[in-house]
């Protein structure tokens, strides 16, 4: 056997390690959540309204709570990030004052969500008087999704080759024309990917939501945006760490988890099944 062929056989091997390591610790924690938590799983546990501090009944305003907040983070976070990709990809030149944004944005991603939380509170509660709210909260994790969304936006643009771009030009189209027609549709499964992590990401966070207007028990479903709400993460931090009865409560705990994994992965599948229709009309 060559040398080369050596280096090759066990560096594939080491990556097929890891690979097993990652997925066997990832079906060892949700075989963990799915045995002490499915068993809670029903409809009624899914469609009621709590009751006894949380003892009883199902998490409906949680769910509602969540989709609504995700929501709003989309509606905030997708149009201006990928306005910002298209910016900075295909409009700006590239100078220290570009570089210096990108690294910003960039640097921003890795900002703990908690910062984000305060940022919301000074700024949404406080400042603009939308108090502890879903519009509070789902502008506050639009914020911090930004800089997920402008970044897949913008890798996704970078992937289609300049010759799409300089053959719709040579034929006298506008530079708008020329992105709207001939890079858009072709970048659009990639940005879809990026602002669905990113948005699964912010679906699952406590903290920002923990001073912008979450709160444990509401036996009641939102009836506005200017509401307080109950949402999953949120939720189920209380029920794990402050409930006044966390043994009694914990299989309504790791209920909750499941259903959060539930909503998150249903998002992911929704985002992979329109990837894949985007990219077949592509190909017709």
């Amino acid at each position: 056997m060559k040398k080369l062929d050596i280096y090759q056989f066990f560096g594939m091997n080491a990556l097929r390690m890891c690979m097993g390591i990652v997925v066997f610790i990832l079906c060892v924690i949700f075989y963990d959540i799915l045995s002490k938590g499915a068993g809670k799983i029903s409809w009624e546990f899914l469609t009621q309204m709590p009751r006894n501090g949380m003892t009883e009944g199902g998490i409906l305003p949680a769910i509602v709570g969540t989709c609504c907040v995700t929501l709003i983070t989309g509606i905030f976070a997708v149009p201006f990030g990928i306005g910002c990709a298209i910016y900075l990809n295909e409009y700006a030149k590239d100078s220290w004052q570009t570089r210096l944004i990108r690294m910003a944005i960039r640097n921003l991603s890795g900002v703990p969500s908690i910062v984000y939380g305060l940022f919301g509170v000074v700024l949404f509660v406080n400042m603009f008087k939308f108090g502890t709210s879903i519009l509070s909260a789902g502008l506050t994790l639009g914020l911090m999704t930004l800089p997920w969304t402008i970044t897949a936006s913008e890798e996704a643009l970078k992937t289609i080759p300049n010759g799409y771009r300089e053959g719709s030009l040579a034929l006298g189209a506008t530079k708008w024309q020329m992105i709207r027609t001939n890079v858009l549709p072709y970048a659009v499964p990639g940005m879809l990917t990026g602002t669905i992590l990113g948005l699964s990401r912010a679906a699952g966070e406590t903290a920002p939501i923990l001073f912008t207007g979450a709160a444990f028990f509401l036996p009641a479903l939102p009836a506005s945006i200017n509401d307080q709400f109950m949402a999953l993460p949120y939720h189920l931090y209380i029920m794990s760490t402050q409930h006044h009865s966390i043994v009694k409560v914990r299989s309504i705990a790791y209920a909750t988890a499941l259903v959060l994994i539930g909503l998150v992965f249903l998002m992911n599948l929704g985002a992979i099944i329109l990837r894949y229709h985007l990219r077949k009309q592509r190909r017709e």
